[in-house]
């Protein structure tokens, strides 16, 4: 009897094309330009709103009625202050990478969180009111009548959803994005000492001055 031949059985390979691959290597700019579209304008709003008026109302004064009304600055200073917070972080975006990015993702989505909710609680609170109501007729305290409220704070809280959005998209599709480029980095970094010692002239082409040089550094030119 004569032995058959064992034939191993063909296995597919996946090969991916070359233009496969360069798209497999090219960096997410979509989504970092999403990002950059929901922060500015989530900041863009919230710093917009602070400027309005979110409440009104009045206080007597000896039989006259005074008009009240507190911008939303002046009723709370928060989500102002953590909308600029959150510029700052999505510029960080472009200077950090891996788990520090993730960290500025989170803080850019903490900072929306913290606009919206201080935007809702002044939506409803007539604190800011009551101060100027006090200092309108010369007491201690004083409560105001006729309390309205606008749609301003209501329009804060939409731009803090904006920013959450922005801080999300950092911590879903941030390790895709490019980063700060390599000639940024600081003299002796990682990735500066192999462009700096592609630059050192080979002993065939070195000078007397380049040799000269070298003994200035401590350098023994021999070697």
């Amino acid at each position: 009897m004569t032995a058959l031949p064992v034939t191993e059985p063909e296995t597919e390979h996946e090969t991916e094309t070359p233009a496969e691959e360069a798209a497999a290597r090219r960096p997410d700019r979509r989504s970092l330009a999403l990002m950059l579209l929901l922060t500015v304008l989530g900041a863009a709003v919230v710093l917009l709103a602070a400027g309005q008026t979110w409440a009104h109302g009045s206080v007597t004064l000896q039989s006259t009625r005074l008009r009240l009304s507190a911008s939303g600055s002046e009723t709370s200073g928060l989500p102002g202050a953590l909308a600029l917070v959150a510029m700052a972080a999505a510029v960080a975006v472009f200077t950090v990478r891996g788990v520090a990015r993730a960290v500025v993702g989170a803080l850019l989505a903490l900072s929306g969180a913290g606009v919206a909710v201080s935007a809702l609680l002044a939506a409803t609170g007539n604190g800011a009111l009551d101060s100027k109501a006090a200092r309108a007729v010369g007491l201690t305290r004083a409560t105001a009548t006729g309390v309205g409220h606008t749609l301003w704070p209501w329009v804060g809280a939409l731009g803090g959803v904006l920013l959450i959005l922005g801080g999300l998209l950092v911590l879903a599709r941030g390790s895709d994005w490019p980063g700060m480029s390599s000639r940024y980095d600081a003299p002796g970094s990682a990735t500066g000492r192999p462009r700096a010692a592609a630059k050192r002239a080979t002993p065939d082409q070195e000078t007397p001055a380049d040799l000269w040089k070298a003994m200035d550094r401590g350098e023994d030119p021999t070697r």
